[in-house]
């Protein structure tokens, strides 16, 4: 185990680096000259001039590199060029919040999807694959950004039991966060439960009827024990894949849906900081996403072990 671990970590370090040169590379392919952009509509040229010292533009793509990457190894992403704040800062206000939808959405998925697979699985061609088969299908073809707006209308405009929008923290009110949470987590969690529900299904049907199954059924064993224990513990291999990859994108920002509900998380800022040319921002955010993204999938193979007794031999 530990063995292994050190291999992943050493891979992981050439990769963060590979990703760094593409995040800073595919950035400057931007249209545009960011400071005359930043300089406004009169454009002073003792402005643009300082803008272009300030952001190291004039220096060789090299250079402007190894600027970037030596603030990265210190803890500096550089600072906004439009709220003069630090990256860093930015990002610490507006992950929190990407990360609590990002959990909650997760949660709802894990506690329709899997157990739908399960069902869904257990009782094939029966009515309950059918109707489970139909959910993910629902799930998968429904927009986010508009089971959002239904949703508004039907919890918040015509019942009045959620808020429509807005963000309050947790830390300030409990009860109205989670209210103005619900609705949102349940249109990202209802796209991730179909995926999860299509993926538990496929790979208990491959179990379900592997040796092992058949033999633990002939020992006597409970039909329960029998698919949680021996079925689904073995089957999780692609699910904790599967939720890995989808936590990451959620922690990427799920764009429509904050601008849906007016939640201020990180893939709002994505969007503003890619309209507004603020590079250090654009550069700063995506490399914690990739970041997240490597992390996860390491958490990922680290679960492998934990879930199939097989893989630590």
């Amino acid at each position: 185990m530990i063995e292994f671990l050190v291999k992943r970590i050493a891979t992981i370090l050439p990769t963060l680096v590979f990703v760094s040169m593409l995040i800073f590379g595919l950035q400057q392919l931007l249209p545009g000259d960011p400071a005359v952009i930043l300089a406004g509509e009169e454009r002073d040229a003792s402005v643009v001039a300082y803008l272009h010292q300030k952001l190291h533009l004039d220096d060789p793509l090299p250079v402007r590199y190894g600027y970037w990457v030596g603030g990265v190894l210190r803890g500096d992403l550089g600072e906004s060029v439009r709220t003069q704040q630090p990256v860093l800062d930015l990002i610490v206000q507006k992950l929190p919040v990407t990360i609590e939808l990002a959990v909650l959405a997760m949660a709802i998925a894990l506690v329709i999807g899997i157990p739908a697979g399960i069902i869904s699985a257990v009782g094939r061609g029966t009515a309950w694959d059918v109707g489970a088969n139909a959910f993910a299908l629902w799930g998968l073809s429904t927009p986010n950004f508009w089971l959002g707006i239904l949703m508004i209308l039907l919890f918040s405009v015509q019942l009045g039991w959620l808020p429509a929008s807005g963000y309050v923290s947790p830390f300030e009110n409990l009860r109205e966060n989670l209210a103005a949470m619900i609705m949102p987590a349940f249109v990202l969690g209802n796209a991730i439960a179909a995926v999860l529900m299509r993926h538990t299904r496929s790979a208990m049907l491959q179990v379900l009827n592997a040796d092992y199954v058949r033999t633990a059924r002939a020992k006597g064993l409970s039909e329960r024990v029998v698919v949680l224990k021996h079925s689904l513990r073995n089957a999780l291999t692609p699910i904790i894949t599967l939720g890995a990859l989808e936590f990451g994108t959620l922690l990427s920002g799920a764009v429509l849906t904050e601008q849906v509900f007016t939640i201020p998380g990180f893939g709002k800022l994505i969007v503003d900081s890619v309209f507004n040319r603020d590079y250090a921002v654009v550069q700063g955010v995506v490399l914690v996403t990739a970041s997240a993204y490597i992390a996860l999938n390491l958490l990922a193979d680290i679960a492998y072990f934990a879930a199939n007794p097989k893989l630590r031999g």
